[in-house]
């Protein structure tokens, strides 16, 4: 090969012994410049080679490529366990890091989109008096001239210096000093005066001075003199010169004009505003914040609704509700019942019937003192003088005095966060607000939705100089929001706080993001982009991902969801099962490689041979349990009046941005916390929850992803490991040796390895190389001392238990329920694979959704507990979903009900109810379009869902069961309706003809475990069958 030959570029990235985690010695070739999508079972391997593998690599060698004193700035990237990665660009991830939860984060920051908004608002901003709203400007002298000068030939006017403006004093000094500079004349307090013999002003009053400059008529000769006239004036005030008209009444109100150097208000408002700089429309800066919220926007304010949550109840019955506790009840209604004596109300009506009056001064308190009188425990009639505060001063008192948390979160519990009263909301200064471009200032566009702001800005009307300073920014601006708007966002508002997005939404954000760069031959890595994406928003967030891949990018798209992987190049199945069964490359090649594997489940599904079963029968509608959320208002709900049936299970359905999460979350769950276990998180805006005594128990699963340190473990997290740990201190060994719980933890000094604090491995920093971790050579990794693992129960230590899988588990801790029954769940939701001491870190997403799933799951259940579930399926593959859905069932078989919030047609199609909001996102959502049986919504052609779902069920449609009146008499004891329910679902799969699902039935009568798999399996099978014949 000669010097100067050139190397063709590798059309592909060839992947050689890839053995990251649980990936066996994988190889495998990859296509550039195409759309690749990871798949299999959650915890096969699929983030492992992605992420941790080519990810990984990719940005190894990118950072290895600068010096070595810039490389110990960067964070180190571990240099994965492969042999050899060919083919690489510099890599880019997009995953589901939560986002920022600070206040200060909104939408319009994160994505910049803000920050080329100041820029445009300093620039080409109008601004205006923010007291009269009057446009303000400056001129120069040469300006200023030729307005005079425009004017009508022979127009009389004088040309007035302002000194002196509102201000207290006597001025002797003043009217000398202008007499010796030359001028004659002055008006003092609107009388004209000669400086010669000037007034003796009173120093106790306000007094405004004008010196007249120079007294002109307007005609072409006089040009000259009126510029050296308009100078001294603007020198002689700081800027500023007024203009008389002489020949105009006194009353007229153009008889005087002020024209400024300065940017000032034509109206005289004293107001101080400097050359506009993008900082002053920052809410972070004191330049542009607000002063009374620091730009927050918001601020605590007592509510009275949460005061009085129940406005039935009479004063007598405790309406007031900080006042209804035990220790201070009779105070208060002493001292309530005097002042009702006083000013004529009664204490005995409901509080809705109270006259506003008197609400206010419960409320507001009244002036002076009561006389309050009662009789004691003795009969003695006592009396005293006391302060009525009102409830309201009373709880903000209490609030800024309080000395403990507990206290303060007491009082925190009646106040609710409201728009600051300064700003409104907005964040900012009122000289910032009065910036306007087309009208509208920087917090209204930063308020209106994405779409709505596009369009805005799309057709701002700007003069010519305006355009040409604002239309690279402009250009800017709109480029970005039209990314957002692409992969789905256009609901969102460029205000809303970032705390407040979801996990798919946050992602989706980085994506556009990325797309907005505009890169060339770089390798995308994403992490399940769909998440969080109703099915009509889809189709856009799969074009964008194509435009990425057409501007000659890879994409490796790690995805579970069946309309991407069905568009992509190429398909790459790990699997064939998850954690130690996995690993391995199933399928590499075109998608319709992948539909025709005979290995791949996967394949199984996306072809239809395999598929996730329609129930035999929906669960019917019990008249009268159901828990109704009366008139919701919050965000962007419009009074919205919703019944949730018990003993389902429903899912929210909608498009992004509808208000499920609002009315699932920050309404029925948070209102139900509060009523069953008095939890001090404030409920969103509505009238009143009814039915909600039928509830003892309520469990939320949110999207908040569980703590990843290398110290937390599923044992840990779920709890679990206290019972072990407790287990091995009642051992007969670890008694004669006086072991307590805490010397079987590897987190705190006794029991653990020191060597290796507990870690198991030690870390040896290599500086600029990556740094590389060793077994410890004391404990060799067991993580414990030698002392502890002399402990033993059943035959293994502590160390053993840990490195033990969950299945091992199960049937090891069989004798022990407390145990068990964690253990149990975990398995169910299929996770049993995974090792009970496996270090958080190494989880995959849909493992770490599902040990949180399993914590709340295996809480008891008293046949009366509500189950609220957030999206679920986030990071689950087809199988894991069929698990999932077997456990759910099982919950609500035992009397329960579960709601999900949820976009996965799948478990949409085998809920019993469905409430689907609508009809768009953001400020046209926030009602409900339709509720009742997926065969309902499907029939409705105002619901997006019931589009998608129609296909589904067509010519498949479940019919509902009868209603069984066990569940209503006996709510607690569900055991007996789910054992005849699922007798029920196996008696209708007796046809079954495949003998896999024959196996699957006959384990389940052995081990009841994998009951929840068995029912679903035979349905599975029988229920397309049954209803085609």
């Amino acid at each position: 090969m000669g010097p100067h030959t050139i190397v063709p570029v590798s059309d592909q990235i060839v992947v050689r012994g890839a053995r990251e985690h649980n990936l066996r010695n994988i190889s495998l070739e990859l296509p550039r410049d195409a759309l690749i999508v990871f798949t299999g079972l959650s915890g096969s391997g699929k983030s492992s080679l992605a992420f941790d593998t080519i990810f990984a690599e990719g940005q190894r060698r990118y950072v290895e490529s600068l010096s070595a004193y810039a490389r110990q700035f960067l964070g180190q990237m571990d240099k994965p366990d492969v042999d050899f990665i060919e083919g690489l660009s510099p890599a880019v991830s997009i995953d589901q890091k939560s986002t920022s939860r600070n206040p200060r984060s909104t939408v319009g920051t994160i994505t910049e989109v803000y920050d080329y908004l100041r820029l445009l608002y300093a620039r080409a901003g109008r601004p205006h008096c923010p007291i009269c709203g009057e446009p303000i400007s400056r001129q120069s002298p040469q300006q200023i001239v030729d307005r005079l000068m425009a004017l009508s030939e022979g127009t009389r006017f004088q040309v007035l210096a302002p000194v002196i403006r509102g201000r207290k004093g006597e001025y002797a000094e003043l009217f000398r000093q202008l007499a010796s500079q030359g001028f004659a004349r002055a008006r003092v307090d609107g009388e004209t005066v000669m400086l010669t013999d000037p007034p003796i002003l009173d120093k106790k009053y306000k007094h405004d001075i004008d010196v007249v400059v120079d007294r002109l008529a307007v005609k072409p000769t006089v040009k000259q003199r009126l510029t050296d006239s308009v100078e001294t004036a603007l020198g002689l005030t700081q800027g500023i010169v007024t203009i008389d008209f002489v020949d105009l009444d006194a009353k007229d109100p153009l008889r005087e004009r002020r024209y400024s150097e300065k940017l000032a208000c034509p109206n005289d408002h004293d107001i101080a505003i400097d050359e506009l700089e993008p900082r002053q429309f920052s809410f972070n800066g004191p330049w542009g914040a607000c002063p009374e919220c620091s730009g927050l926007g918001t601020r605590m304010e007592v509510d009275p609704e949460l005061v009085v949550p129940d406005d039935e109840k009479s004063l007598d019955e405790g309406a007031i509700a900080p006042w209804s506790s035990a220790h201070v009840a009779d105070y208060f209604q002493r001292l309530i019942a005097s002042l009702a004596e006083e000013t004529g109300f009664s204490t005995t009506v409901p509080w809705h019937s109270l006259p506003s009056a008197a609400k206010k001064i419960l409320l507001f308190g009244v002036p002076g003192q009561v006389h309050v009188r009662y009789r004691n425990r003795y009969g003695r009639e006592r009396s005293y003088n006391a302060k009525y505060e009102g409830i309201v001063p009373y709880i903000e008192r209490r609030h800024a005095e309080a000395e403990t948390d507990t206290s303060r979160e007491r009082f925190a519990g009646y106040m609710r966060e409201v728009p600051c009263t300064a700003c409104r909301g907005a964040r900012l200064k009122p000289t910032s607000l009065a910036v306007t471009v087309g009208d509208k200032n920087i917090a209204e566009v930063a308020s209106l939705s994405i779409d709505e702001a596009a369009t805005f800005l799309a057709g701002l009307e700007l003069t010519d100089r305006e355009k040409q300073i604002a239309e690279r920014v402009l250009k800017e601006i709109n480029e970005r929001l039209k990314f957002l708007l692409d992969v789905g966002l256009d609901y969102l508002s460029l205000s809303r706080p970032t705390a407040s997005l979801s996990g798919g939404e946050a992602q989706r954000i980085r994506l556009a993001t990325q797309i907005g760069s505009g890169l060339v031959g770089v390798l995308y890595v994403l992490d399940e982009p769909s998440i969080g994406l109703h099915q009509r928003d889809n189709r856009r967030l799969i074009e964008t991902l194509i435009r990425l891949r057409n501007l000659g990018n890879t994409l490796i798209v790690v995805e579970h969801d069946e309309d991407t992987i069905r568009v992509a190049d190429w398909a790459v199945d790990i699997g064939p099962g998850a954690g130690e069964h996995g690993g391995k490359v199933v399928v590499s090649g075109p998608v319709e490689d992948l539909l025709t594997s005979e290995d791949s489940i996967t394949g199984a599904y996306l072809s239809g041979r395999r598929q996730i079963a329609l129930p035999s029968q929906r669960r019917p509608r019990q008249k009268g349990r159901e828990i109704t959320v009366q008139q919701a208002t919050e965000h962007n709900l419009k009074n919205v009046t919703v019944s949730f049936p018990l003993g389902e299970l429903i899912a929210v359905t909608g498009v992004s941005g509808s208000g499920k999460s609002t009315l699932v979350n920050s309404i029925l769950y948070t209102a139900l916390a509060k009523r069953i276990y008095n939890a001090r998180e404030v409920p969103g805006r509505h009238r009143a929850i009814t039915g909600a005594d039928q509830i003892d128990k309520i469990i939320h699963v949110d999207q908040s992803p569980i703590g990843r340190t290398p110290r937390s473990n599923p044992a840990t997290y779920t709890g679990v490991f206290d019972h072990i740990r407790k287990l091995f201190a009642e051992t007969p060994e670890a008694k004669v040796r006086g072991y307590q719980q805490g010397r079987f933890s590897f987190n705190v000094k006794g029991g653990r390895c020191e060597n290796c604090t507990g870690d198991g491995t030690i870390k040896i920093e290599m500086n600029f190389l990556p740094d590389v971790y060793v077994p410890c050579e004391v404990c060799h990794g067991a993580r414990y001392n030698r002392e502890t693992l002399e402990v033993h129960y059943k035959g293994k230590t502590i160390a053993e238990v840990l490195d033990m899988s969950i299945e091992e588990g199960v049937e090891f801790f069989a004798a022990l329920p407390s145990i068990a029954r964690h253990l149990k769940t975990l398995n169910e939701v299929g996770l049993g694979y995974v090792r009970l001491g496996q270090s958080a870190p190494t989880l995959s997403g849909g493992e770490a959704q599902r040990v949180k799933l399993a914590s709340e799951l295996q809480k008891r259940s008293t046949g009366r507990t509500l189950y609220v579930l957030d999206e679920p399926t986030t990071g689950l593959h087809f199988e894991d979903i069929r698990k999932l859905l077997g456990v759910l069932g099982r919950l609500v078989d035992n009397g329960n009900t579960v709601v999900v919030i949820e976009h996965n047609l799948d478990v949409i199609k085998t809920a019993d109810w469905l409430i689907d909001m609508g009809p768009e996102g953001g400020s046209r959502g926030g009602t409900v379009i339709a509720e009742g049986t997926p065969e309902q919504i499907a029939a409705n052609p105002r619901s997006y869902t019931g589009e998608f779902l129609r296909p589904i069920l067509m010519g498949r449609e479940v019919p509902v069961g009868e209603a069984q009146p066990s569940l209503m008499d006996a709510p607690t004891n569900g055991g007996q309706p789910a054992a005849k329910k699922a007798a029920a679902k196996k008696s209708t799969a007796t046809g079954t003809k495949k003998t896999a699902t024959a196996k699957t039935t006959t384990t389940a009568k052995k081990v009841p475990v994998k009951r929840a798999a068995a029912k679903k399996a035979p349905a599975k099978k029988t229920a397309p069958a049954r209803l085609a014949g």
